[in-house]
């Protein structure tokens, strides 16, 4: 198949961005893929191109959407971070105080901040959800409401893979009376004019790219030996090949798991993880939480300080890696020296990549349709995020 020419446009001084882009294409390395990028709320970038459908050749085209998995994070995030802008939403209040039935099971202290930042030890169910009760809402908000945290909240963090959505967007709910994917689109989508949606309307299911996973391989698998890897890759890779570690637990709490391909899956509201987005929403997204997007902000500096400053750090208990969390937010680390030292932002299954970087008025919106291993550091947004620091250091 011919891959398309790439498509869009980019900023003199951004030109490498470009060339990175169309390596990556031309190389293989993705089937459809676009790139955003703004700069002190100017857009600099915008490319687009590949195949949004391998079965059907139907071309990558500047509406096309992605769902973005774990990105979707940050625009719950934010969510959370206006209310508390606006006075409505205090983070360290008892998640109880907005949520009531939340109490059970000893929860009663734990106060929203720690849902923010992964530590009120609730990444797993004790009996995982069936999908279609998943996708309806309440009976995964009663189930989290009666779970019993995996440890004393505060004291650990651990990623929220899939609980994180319905955690904060059920205190969003309680707070707005709204659900947290009609609160993003008329709060924050609506007037930013970003095509960014929790719940797709059915009308718009048919510019969604279809997503390509990488195929198992049984034969490397069964020749694995644990025993011979380093201790640090054998920790992460036995926490996640034990169906009985909370690691495993963490991504299988709802069952089956959740295809993103599902036009069930795109209509429902699954804060952590069924975002779809062009790349030049992701990247405005980010460019309003820094400052004015055509005369729009979303968040002023005190709202915004919590999704920069760090709230817990060390080895995650679910990820199995060092990571570092504000309220809201992932923030860099040494795994990651590709990523600028002061940024904000989510990572998705596969490589998808959002952030936003206060030092240099960067804000970067990268989506495509064929997913990474996910065990490593993803080398096409690395490429991709190195071209476009390098760019802002010569400039």
């Amino acid at each position: 198949m011919t891959v398309p020419e790439v498509e869009g446009s980019t900023a003199p001084a951004f030109a490498a961005v470009r060339e990175a882009f169309e390596s990556n294409l031309a190389g293989g390395a993705e089937i459809g893929a676009a790139l955003s990028v703004y700069l002190h709320g100017e857009k600099v970038v915008d490319l687009w191109g590949g195949v949004a459908d391998p079965e059907h050749a139907r071309p990558w085209q500047r509406n096309t959407l992605q769902a973005v998995y774990s990105t979707t994070k940050g625009a719950t995030s934010a969510c959370a971070l206006l209310l508390v802008q606006r006075g409505e939403l205090d983070l360290d209040a008892p998640v109880s105080d907005y949520w009531p039935e939340f109490a059970q099971q000893g929860k009663g202290a734990i106060p929203v901040r720690w849902l923010l930042s992964h530590r009120a030890g609730l990444p797993v169910l004790d009996r995982p959800v069936p999908l279609a009760d998943a996708l309806a809402w309440d009976p995964m908000t009663e189930a989290l409401a009666a779970q019993r945290p995996s440890w004393e909240p505060g004291t650990e963090h651990g990623y929220h893979a899939l609980t994180y959505g319905w955690l904060v967007g059920e205190v969003v709910r309680r707070v707005t009376g709204s659900s947290l994917g009609t609160f993003f689109r008329k709060e924050i989508a609506e007037p930013l004019g970003l095509d960014f949606w929790i719940g797709l309307p059915a009308s718009e299911h048919h510019r969604v790219s279809r997503i390509v996973e990488p195929r198992p391989d049984p034969d490397a698998s069964a020749a694995m030996d644990l025993d011979a890897l380093p201790e640090e890759l054998r920790d992460i890779l036995g926490a996640f090949t034990d169906p009985t570690s909370l690691t495993s637990r963490a991504y299988t709490c709802v069952e089956p798991r959740m295809d993103h391909n599902s036009p069930d899956v795109l209509s429902a509201e699954i804060p952590a993880t069924n975002g779809v987005c062009t790349a030049e929403a992701l990247a405005r997204f980010y460019a309003a939480l820094l400052g004015e997007v055509d005369g729009h902000r979303l968040l002023g500096p005190d709202a915004l300080a919590p999704a920069t400053t760090e709230q817990a750090a060390g080895k995650d208990r679910i990820l199995r890696i060092p990571v570092r969390w504000s309220a809201g937010f992932a923030l860099a680390t040494p795994q990651s020296p590709w990523l600028p030292p002061g940024m904000f932002g989510f990572s998705g299954l596969g490589g998808s990549l959002g952030f936003a970087d206060p030092e240099t008025g960067i804000a970067f919106g990268y989506v495509m349709n064929r997913l990474g291993d996910g065990m490593t550091p993803d080398p096409r947004a690395a490429g991709l995020v190195t071209a476009t620091m390098n760019a802002v250091k010569a400039n």
